[in-house]
């Protein structure tokens, strides 16, 4: 969970969210929206990313209403704003307006420190968060995920959870939320077992490889196999959003040696590998496809839709033909 100041009120003027662990970034956004909410059902959320934020911009959603709307401003990628609108922000946490709260998330780092400061000196509260990058850390968010839920884990059940996910808090999270929702009483290893390890994982993860690889008929065959004999569709899901994501990080960083990508992106070495692989005939809007598939086939198994096996299979045939967007120009 992300670590808080001892400034702990979700509608101070200012609040700084620092650092590069995109699922405490985004909790850090939404505590502060839920809080204002809260408070006032009208409030009016404007997310913005350092495109949108031009010279004068913040100065126009700050300005006073005649409503006296209370508002949240959240502004990503702080550290990439221009110059001219950096010195607007740091004006604007001289005197920041009633009613209206604004979520500066900064990546930590060099670039942009001076904005960093500003937002410290003027009292901004913060929220850490750590891209954690030592299984320690991954660990102790499992455990802090079964206590948010009110639920209890054994040790073993937290590190079997931790071996067969991985790295990725989003799925760790949605890992320790489904057991919660499924499993009554405390979650022990045989319980994470019968979820995540074994041969529903191995199916589950066929699937996955052979749509992220464009074999639309093989990944379908694979994803039939597996209803047929009880892996349960929400690990099927997952298991293609992580393919997805893992295409999508790999293919917006740097070159490298896999030893060295493997600790900047979370990887094991031999997964760099294999996506690299995988990776051959995605686009960005390939990668952006296929994610929205994942997400409505998540949708559609959590009961939003009447056929679980048909939201399956409409999003392995997406991410399979958005595999080969590169061939089709």
């Amino acid at each position: 969970m992300a670590r808080k100041t001892a400034q702990d009120d979700p509608l101070a003027p200012v609040t700084l969210a620092v650092g590069q662990e995109d699922l405490l970034l985004d909790r850090a956004v939404r505590e502060v929206v839920v809080a204002a909410r809260a408070a006032d059902a009208d409030t009016d959320v404007r997310d913005l990313t350092p495109d949108q934020l031009q010279p004068g911009t913040l100065a126009e959603l700050t300005s006073p209403s005649l409503f006296a709307e209370r508002k949240v401003v959240v502004v990503r990628n702080a550290q990439d704003l221009s110059a001219d609108t950096i010195k607007d922000v740091k004006a604007y946490l001289g005197a920041p307006a009633e009613e209206i709260t604004l979520v500066l998330l900064h990546a930590g780092g060099a670039k942009g420190k001076g904005l960093l400061d500003a937002a410290r000196k003027a009292g901004a509260r913060e929220v850490a968060c750590p891209k954690m990058t030592k299984p320690a850390d991954r660990l102790a968010f499992v455990r802090g995920e079964f206590r948010t839920l009110g639920r209890s884990a054994t040790p073993e059940a937290c590190q079997a959870l931790c071996d067969a996910i991985g790295s990725d808090l989003r799925e760790l999270a949605s890992a320790v939320s489904q057991l919660c929702a499924d499993v009554e009483g405390t979650v022990d290893e045989a319980v994470v077992g019968r979820y995540y390890t074994g041969r529903a994982e191995a199916s589950s993860f066929t699937v996955a490889d052979r749509a992220v690889e464009g074999r639309a008929a093989e990944a379908l065959e694979a994803l039939r196999w597996s209803l047929a004999t009880g892996v349960a569709p929400v690990l099927i899901t997952s298991a293609l959003a992580q393919g997805v994501r893992a295409i999508g990080k790999l293919s917006a960083a740097r070159g490298g040696r896999p030893a060295d990508l493997a600790r900047e992106l979370g990887m094991p070495p031999w997964k760099i590998d294999r996506v690299r692989q995988q990776m051959r005939g995605w686009t960005p809007d390939g990668v952006a496809v296929a994610l929205r598939a994942v997400a409505e086939a998540d949708a559609g198994v959590k009961g939003g839709g009447d056929d679980a096996e048909y939201a399956l299979e409409k999003a392995v045939v997406t991410i399979a033909r958005a595999a080969r967007s590169r061939g089709r120009g």
